[in-house]
């Protein structure tokens, strides 16, 4: 642990800093996980619901600096590629 005052208040706040990039996160990928549920079903009007939350929640974690940018726009890319494909 650290000895002056104001580095121990950093490693306070990166715990918190991180718990909270952690729930967002998950919150990415569980959109996600659930764009391919809906994809895996075959229902093209449901997985483009699902499309939509999804992109909503990425951009937003992408925003904050979770997620990169570009990272972000590669999982919204494939997943409305994966969208269009289905018959």
């Amino acid at each position: 642990m650290a000895n002056i005052k104001s580095a121990q208040k950093r490693a306070r706040q990166a715990v918190q800093r991180r718990a909270h990039n952690v729930s967002l996160r998950t919150a990415a990928r569980s959109a996600i996980k659930d764009v391919k549920k809906a994809i895996a079903t075959g229902d093209r009007k449901a997985a483009a619901a699902a499309l939509a939350r999804s992109q909503a929640v990425i951009d937003r974690v992408a925003g904050k600096g979770v997620l990169h940018k570009n990272a972000a726009a590669r999982h919204k890319s494939r997943l409305a590629n994966a969208i269009k494909a289905l018959p």
